[in-house]
C-alpha cells in the first residue's frame, strides 16, 4: 500500500538518508526512533506534505512526486492524517473541524443534513457524544477529546489509509492506553492500513503487525514486534530497554501522583 524507495531529506542537517519501507495493504505498522531521527519527516512525505530531496513515495500504486497535482489530490482523498498536536481551527466548532475531513469533491455535493450525518457517526465511532461536543470550541475541549477530535475528522471521509503522528503526545498513561485501544480498534473496523508513528514503544509493539525503527536518518530494523524485542543490534536493544524502563517509570509515578 505504502512504498518508500531511497528517501533523503536534509534542512539544517541530514535528516533522512536513504529510507527503503514498505508498508502492506491492511497492516498496522509503527515507526520507532529517538526524537529528531526523521519519524514525522517520513511521515509527512506520504502526501507530499515534505517534499524529499531524492526518492519517491508510491501510495496505492501512484508515484507521490510524478503524479499531476489532480492525481496527488485524487490520492489525498484515500489517506486521512492524525496530527501530532490534534491540529483544531480554534475558531471552528467540532461540527466544522470533523468535516474539514471530508473530501472538497464530496462536500460540494453534501447537503447540511448529510454532512451533520457523516460527522455525527464519526464522533460516535470514537467514542464521543455528538450531542455534547458538537457545538463546543476546541479551548472547551479537554486533551483527550481534542485527540478524538482530531480522529474523527481523520476517518469521516472514508480513507483507505490512516497515518497517525504521535497521537498519544501529551496524555497521561490511562488516556495513552484508550487511545490505543481506539487505534486498533478503528485500523481493523475500518479494514485501513494504519502507519503509526509513535514514542510509546510498548503500546506500539503490543497493537502493531510489523515495526520499524529510524536511527540516524537510516532505517535501523524492520519486522516483528517479537523479532524488534529479540534483535541483537545493540542499537536497536538499547533503544528497547530505555523505553520499557520509562514506560515501568511511567506506570510507577502514575500510580503514586
Amino acid at each position: 500500500m505504502i512504498t518508500y524507495r531511497d528517501i533523503h531529506k536534509s534542512f539544517d542537517a541530514p535528516v533522512l538518508s536513504g529510507v527503503d519501507m514498505m508498508v502492506e495493504t491492511g497492516e498496522m505498522f509503527a515507526l520507532f526512533g529517538p526524537s529528531g531521527t526523521g519519524k514525522s519527516v517520513l511521515l509527512k512525505t506520504t502526501i507530499g506534505l515534505i517534499v524529499p530531496d531524492r526518492g519517491d513515495v508510491e501510495v496505492d500504486g501512484l508515484s507521490v512526486y510524478e503524479s499531476d497535482p489532480a492525481a496527488l489530490l485524487k490520492l489525498r482523498s484515500k489517506v486521512g492524517y492524525v496530527f501530532q498536536h490534534s491540529a483544531l481551527f480554534d475558531s471552528l466548532t467540532v461540527l466544522d473541524n470533523v468535516a474539514m475531513g471530508l473530501p472538497e469533491e464530496t462536500l460540494q455535493r453534501l447537503s447540511t443534513t448529510e454532512r451533520a450525518r457523516r460527522v455525527w457517526e464519526a464522533l460516535e465511532t470514537v467514542n464521543l457524544e455528538p450531542a455534547e461536543v458538537l457545538s463546543k470550541i476546541p479551548s472547551e475541549l479537554s486533551g483527550g477529546m481534542k485527540k478524538r477530535v482530531g480522529i474523527a475528522r481523520a476517518i469521516v471521509g472514508g480513507p483507505k489509509i490512516l497515518l497517525w503522528d504521535e497521537p498519544t503526545t501529551g496524555l497521561d498513561p490511562v488516556n495513552t492506553a484508550a487511545v490505543e485501544r481506539l487505534i486498533k480498534r478503528l485500523s481493523k473496523e475500518l479494514e485501513v492500513t494504519s502507519l503509526l508513528v509513535t514514542h510509546d514503544v510498548e503500546g506500539g509493539l503490543d497493537i502493531c503487525d510489523r515495526v520499524a525503527m529510524l536511527d540516524g536518518g537510516i532505517l535501523r530494523f524492520c519486522g516483528t514486534p517479537l523479532e524488534f524485542r529479540a534483535c541483537p543490534d545493540p542499537v536497536v536493544q538499547a533503544f528497547v530497554d530505555r523505553a520499557a524502563a520509562e514506560a515501568a517509570l511511567d506506570m510507577v509515578t502514575d500510580t503514586y501522583v
